[in-house]
């Protein structure tokens, strides 16, 4: 793979994530409504509860994905929002 075309995927990663990184957790389970009972999202909570003693721990992976699916941004926008 050639130079231009390793910084075209990388312009194109840059502006297609915050419309895919969404739809993906979404389709996961991840919801503006909470987490999808029977979906992904669901069965990554109750791993992450059961191996957290009961809990899910906060800025863990789960707590991250559901946040960024309940607010429907990217990262990113996560990112500018806490700043």
């Amino acid at each position: 793979m050639c130079v231009g075309a390793i910084g075209a995927s990388a312009v194109a990663g840059f502006f297609l994530a915050p419309v895919v990184v969404p739809a993906a957790l979404g389709a996961a389970g991840f919801t503006s409504a909470g987490i999808a009972a029977g979906s992904v999202a669901s069965s990554a909570m109750s791993m992450a509860a059961t191996a957290g003693g009961g809990g899910v721990a906060a800025g863990g992976l789960v707590a991250t994905a559901q946040s960024v699916g309940a607010a429907g941004v990217g990262l990113a926008g996560k990112a500018i929002g806490a700043a």
